[in-house]
């Protein structure tokens, strides 16, 4: 069954992003929904890899060992040696 996506009742988060974005050609262009196993072409906008950030439902935070503050470096553990040359 093929749904309009600017008449869905209850859109998930992908579909309202791509309602607010199509709002202002509304009037002039019918966009029909296409369920995935009848859509056997998936575009690349579709395929659009999202950020590593909090919005992302896949979102996988960092390891903190990672990131070294630049205060925590020491200048002292240098060999002499590199300031003779």
């Amino acid at each position: 069954m093929f749904k309009s996506i600017l008449n869905m009742k209850t859109p998930n988060r992908n579909m309202l992003r791509w309602q607010i974005a199509i709002q202002e050609y509304r009037a002039n262009m019918t966009i029909v929904h296409k369920h995935g196993n009848i859509h056997k072409n998936a575009d690349g906008l579709s395929r659009w890899p999202l950020p590593n950030n909090i919005d992302n439902p896949a979102y996988v935070a960092e390891a903190a060992s990672s990131q070294i503050p630049i205060e925590g470096i020491s200048v002292a553990d240098l060999k002499t040696t590199f300031f003779e040359e």
